[in-house]
């Protein structure tokens, strides 16, 4: 969550800040206010408590002397002061319950360098990719045999059954067969391969607590698009960052240790309560997929390089796939909530002419840490780490993107020949 300290110090930086992404004036007013109710309450509890506790110490040393009459005296006051105390706490923990529920949904305030804008039509093409753009190659030319869609291609050669899928759990389900579920397998193990150099790899729980889902800011503001499992109070992982934030939660610590780099490969669970029908066919927008994070806790002074060494490995792994993708940086209104900066990396898919996000590179400063209390011990003290995520990559899109760009002209697919080691003969043929 946003610091509040700051907020008090800085109210129209912070207001301003805000603004960018949407939210109001008013909203970070009324913030400001219960804050400042909180801290008048505060101080008239403690009070309170300071005058029963000095009280029960003069009704004992009356009773130590024999003055019952004083010591009754004392006694109804103390009673008296008790229940206004009693009063004052409750009510302090009313307005306490209220400012945190409204700051856990205030999203975090935007890096000067991201642009302004209200949604994705404002987000900035930074550049482009290219197999030969290093050598003056132009943007590629796909043929005809290249702009099938995927979900032909692949289902010419047995390869994804969304049928089944749908059969099995409903539309946006898919279901990978045969050489299908062998690429899906060969690009995780390909990726966790090259993030080994640095990247603890961990193998996380795919469900989490609320309190896990809270610390990265994914709940309460995005409850809708999460799949919830009431019964056990647990939450099904929309993607990695989530139990990879919390590894250390209310932890302290050594700066010694930072940057801690962790990577996961996950099922990712999505509702997608937004999509309403938009980019349902085939892999476009799916309800499960395959994902490897990459995370890091660091300090301030690490976050720059942890963010630009993460953007770099997902677009290496799109660079040894030899897809053609761009590099957006979000604008202030299509960032995600506890974003300060987020760089996307988009396919080009020819198949169906489109480019796909198949990776979120964002910095969230110490937004995330705040609600998960997660800080680190230095020589100035103790302060709030920092974290950095990013995906490295989610494979349906680039599944759908590899099965597309590949596609030969008798309708087999031909992979890079990076996917050889794990994947063995890298030409998908039609399942006898």
């Amino acid at each position: 969550m946003i610091d509040l300290a700051q907020l008090r110090r800085e109210p129209e930086f912070v207001k301003a800040a805000l603004a960018r992404r949407g939210v109001s004036h008013e909203t970070v007013d009324a913030i400001v206010e219960l804050d400042s109710e909180h801290r008048r309450l505060l101080q008239e509890a403690e009070g309170l408590r300071a005058q029963v506790k000095d009280l029960s110490r003069q009704v004992g040393e009356a009773r130590r002397a024999k003055a019952d009459d004083v010591a009754g005296s004392l006694s109804t006051t103390s009673r008296e002061v008790g229940e206004r105390e009693r009063l004052a706490s409750a009510a302090l923990d009313a307005v306490a319950e209220t400012l945190r529920a409204q700051l856990l949904m205030i999203p975090n305030l935007p890096s000067p360098e991201v642009p302004d804008g209200a949604d994705e039509s404002a987000n900035v093409e930074v550049r482009r990719w290219w197999v030969g753009i290093e050598n003056g190659a132009e943007f590629p030319t796909f043929m005809a045999h290249q702009r099938v869609a995927h979900w032909e291609t692949a289902s010419d050669l047995g390869i994804l059954d969304l049928e089944a899928g749908a059969k099995l759990a409903g539309s946006m389900f898919p279901l990978y067969r045969g050489d299908g579920s062998r690429l899906l397998r060969a690009l995780s193990f390909f990726a966790l391969d090259r993030h080994r150099d640095a990247y603890e790899e961990i193998r996380p729980p795919s469900v989490a607590l609320t309190e896990t889902m809270m610390s990265t800011g994914h709940l309460p503001k995005s409850a809708d698009d999460m799949y919830e499992i009431p019964r056990d109070g647990l939450w099904m992982i929309p993607t990695a960052e989530v139990p990879l934030t919390s590894m250390n939660r209310g932890e302290i610590l050594d700066e010694s240790m930072l940057p801690i780099r962790l990577t996961a490969l996950t099922p990712c669970f999505r509702r997608e309560a937004g999509a309403a029908g938009r980019d349902t066919r085939g892999l476009l927008r799916v309800h499960e997929f395959d994902k490897v994070e990459l995370f890091a806790y660091c300090t301030p002074a690490q976050a720059e390089a942890a963010h630009a060494d993460i953007l770099a490995r997902a677009e290496g792994l799109l660079r040894e796939l030899g897809l053609t993708y761009r590099v957006l940086e979000l604008c202030a209104g299509d960032l995600g909530t506890s974003s300060a900066r987020t760089i996307d990396l988009e396919v080009y898919s020819p198949g169906v002419d489109r480019w796909l996000e198949v990776s979120s590179v964002s910095w969230f400063r110490d937004f995330q840490a705040r609600r998960a209390n997660v800080r680190f011990r230095s020589s100035e003290g103790t302060q709030f780490v920092h974290t950095v995520n990013g995906s490295a990559l989610a494979w349906a899109r680039v599944w759908a993107a590899l099965v597309e760009t590949y596609r030969q002209p008798d309708g087999t697919v031909t992979l890079p020949q990076v996917l050889a080691p794990y994947f063995g003969d890298v030409t998908i043929r039609p399942r006898p």
